[in-house]
């Protein structure tokens, strides 16, 4: 008798299932459409113009004279402050003479660069001649606390589709691909081409996620999305506008030194580890240049030393040394840990600003 009640309430089931189906359908549509009703007012176009000069050489006289070349550039942008502050990317603006801010609702502002940050590929803009209209801002999201799977929206204007909305998920967090000199990107599914630049990433509560910055295209000569796009993390973009609005520049903590990544070794012969136990050589970054005078030369580092923990957590990577360094103040003492020679030391590094890179060192 169970068995039999047992395969009716199965069939019932099943027969509901299809039923069931279209309506959890709507609810997925409807709740993206609200958190898309909600974002859409504070994501705008960003149009820039520039003007770029090229030499030229009469044929018949020989000398050289300037033809000037208008350009023209679009991406995407979020407004983060009422007061019509708009965070983007730095590729989108960079080199432009005139900038213009585009809201939904086809309002047009001229806008200007507050400040920029090549680095991480942000730049935070500031819309002139609003008066003292307030404008809808996103709601600043924890990318920390986001995990891997969740849905995420992309909002932006791709070939100049303004206010395309795309859906996806969550692919991985801490990405790095080699494209900036300090990268922690978000790698979503959700459709990001180029126009999508600058343009927010949100999760399903409508909060920022990220700032869409590359993708990943199947050729060097593809400019379509393969399935494959980055974000730069909300609480990162975020802090360097903060920055940005406050100082007009980055003043990030600098320890002066040159790493590598290197893997555990595999030799059978143990070396001292912590606490008088013994244990395979560790994994860790090994310090292969110390800059005379810099921090961590008056700390005590040395070349060969091998990095095993910042501030406590472990490091197994040059991108995880600089992302924990990065997270403390100028003038903050980091307490570095390191195996030398077989022995664990820890020193106080007290960082300083870093130097200025040249324009080609922060874009190349």
């Amino acid at each position: 008798m169970k068995r039999w009640l047992g395969l009716a309430m199965w069939a019932m089931a099943a027969a509901a299932a299809p039923a069931a189906s279209p309506s959890v359908a709507r609810q997925m549509g409807g709740a993206v459409a609200d958190v898309v009703e909600r974002v859409m007012p504070a994501v705008v176009v960003v149009r820039t113009e520039a003007v770029q000069v090229h030499l030229a050489r009469d044929p018949f006289w020989g000398r050289l004279y300037r033809i000037p070349e208008r350009l023209a550039g679009q991406g995407s942008g979020a407004i983060i402050r009422k007061e019509g502050y708009v965070l983007t990317s730095h590729h989108v603006v960079k080199d432009a003479q005139q900038i213009e801010v585009a809201l939904p609702d086809g309002t047009k502002f001229s806008a200007k660069v507050v400040g920029r940050d090549p680095v991480t590929d942000l730049a935070v803009l500031k819309i002139e001649k609003a008066g003292s209209r307030a404008f809808p801002v996103i709601e600043p999201g924890d990318s920390d606390k986001m995990r891997v799977g969740e849905f995420v929206i992309a909002i932006g204007s791709p070939f100049s589709l303004n206010s395309s909305v795309t859906l996806g998920i969550i692919s991985q967090k801490g990405r790095a691909v080699g494209l900036l000199p300090y990268e922690d990107f978000i790698q979503t599914d959700a459709s990001i081409n180029p126009g999508n630049s600058g343009g927010p990433l949100v999760d399903m509560d409508g909060r920022l996620a990220g700032i869409n910055a590359v993708i990943q295209t199947a050729s060097p000569y593809a400019q379509g999305n393969i399935g494959i796009g980055f974000a730069v993390p909300a609480n990162l973009a975020l802090r360097v506008a903060d920055e940005l609005i406050a100082h007009g520049r980055i003043d990030r903590p600098w320890l002066g030194i040159q790493m590598r990544d290197r893997e555990q070794e595999t030799e059978a012969a143990p070396r001292p580890g912590r606490h008088g136990r013994t244990a395979a050589a560790p994994r860790g970054v090994e310090v292969v240049e110390v800059i005379e005078r810099a921090p961590a030369d008056k700390a005590g580092l040395q070349v060969g030393d091998l990095i095993l923990r910042v501030a406590d957590q472990p490091v197994t990577s040059t991108h995880a040394v600089q992302g924990m360094v990065w997270k403390f103040r100028t003038g903050e003492a980091i307490p570095i840990e390191v195996s030398r020679a077989g022995q664990i030391k820890v020193f106080k590094v007290v960082t300083e600003r870093m130097p200025e890179l040249t324009r080609e060192q922060a874009e190349e």
